[in-house]
């Protein structure tokens, strides 16, 4: 579908926006808010009865804007929770279910467009391919979602396969991001995978959320770990979110592509995976390894040669500031494509 007015308006608001202050914001890269209406009975009943309950608890919509307060974080990108999204054996009922999660998102970025960027949700093994790009479309092009996500370790389907590529395809057409889900938690989102949808449109953004973590087991998520953290130095196509990931693999990442320099340094960005990781800890902790990294001293070779790569620009594009250019990017051939569309009818 082609972009309407009206996500044409609030693309353009962002864009600006972002355009003005992205340098500065901190972001985090990875929030899943459920409101509380959405919840399925069960879990609503959960999460009233049960306070250790983390899936919907700690960060119903409703409380967003009190999280991001509370953490310090001036944007987050948002996308809907597949905790609490149940697919069915019928592909138009889960493209309607996933349409709504979807849209619950936008409604939230409606209310708080300086808060919270949308990033939409498609799945081509639940919907099928024909449903899966039709919604990847309505993302972009009705809920003005700058990237949209797939999640292979959620509903069982290698990150190449030939259906997932054709999703990609779409998304690229449009002008947004693909994003995945790229973890060590399921064999469905080994590096070598990534690297083919990397390869697919090398000049174009990939996300990978997770960056080999996950949730993967600590032993047989080494290998992964080392994999994307090499092929993200390889593919400079590729941006790493640095959510549900080990903290000494996330150490290492924020070293390694700030002594790698340009593209590599520009290519990460912190993120929670909130509610399934605390915000205001992620964020403290980010906080106290930046300081920590530039205080000097810091037992890590790359920063005891000389001079430091982890300098003030390095710190600010690693906390929010480069994924504020990559939104502000995909935001800004969102709607060149529609223009081109415009004038060619």
């Amino acid at each position: 579908m082609a972009v309407t007015e009206e996500a044409a308006q609030r693309i353009a608001a962002r864009l600006a926006y972002l355009g003005a202050n992205g340098a500065r914001m901190v972001m985090d890269g990875d929030v899943h808010p459920t409101a509380f209406a959405a919840l399925p009975e069960d879990i609503a009943g959960r999460v009233r009865s049960d306070p250790n309950y983390y899936h919907g608890r700690p960060l119903l919509a409703e409380d967003l804007v009190a999280t991001l307060d509370k953490a310090g974080v001036d944007m987050a990108m948002c996308w809907q929770n597949p905790a609490v999204l149940a697919y069915g054996d019928d592909e138009h009922e889960n493209y309607r279910r996933l349409r709504a999660a979807n849209e619950g998102i936008a409604t939230l970025a409606r209310a708080h467009p300086e808060r919270v960027t949308p990033a939409g949700w498609t799945d081509p093994k639940a919907l099928g391919v024909e449903l899966a790009q039709r919604l990847a479309r309505e993302c972009v092009g009705e809920f003005a979602m700058p990237v949209v996500k797939m999640n292979p370790a959620q509903n069982a389907y290698p990150i190449d396969d030939p259906m997932v590529l054709a999703v990609v395809d779409t998304i690229v057409e449009t002008g947004a991001v693909p994003a995945f889900h790229f973890g060590s938690d399921t064999p469905y989102t080994p590096a070598s995978g990534l690297e083919r949808v990397a390869e697919r449109h090398p000049d174009h953004p990939v996300i990978g959320v997770h960056m080999g973590g996950g949730g993967g087991h600590f032993v047989e998520a080494e290998e992964t770990y080392q994999a994307a953290r090499e092929l993200g130095l390889r593919r400079p196509n590729i941006f790493f979110i640095l959510s549900a990931i080990r903290d000494p693999h996330i150490e290492s990442a924020l070293l390694s592509y700030a002594a790698a320099g340009d593209p590599a340094r520009g290519n990460l960005a912190a993120g929670s995976d909130a509610p399934y990781g605390n915000m205001v800890w992620n964020y403290g902790g980010f906080r106290a390894l930046f300081g920590a990294m530039r205080s000097g001293g810091y037992p890590d070779p790359r920063l005891e040669a000389g001079s430091n790569p982890m300098d003030e620009a390095t710190v600010a594009g690693f906390m929010g500031g480069n994924l504020a250019r990559l939104i502000a990017e995909a935001d800004a051939r969102i709607l060149a494509h529609r223009g081109a569309m415009s004038g060619a009818a």
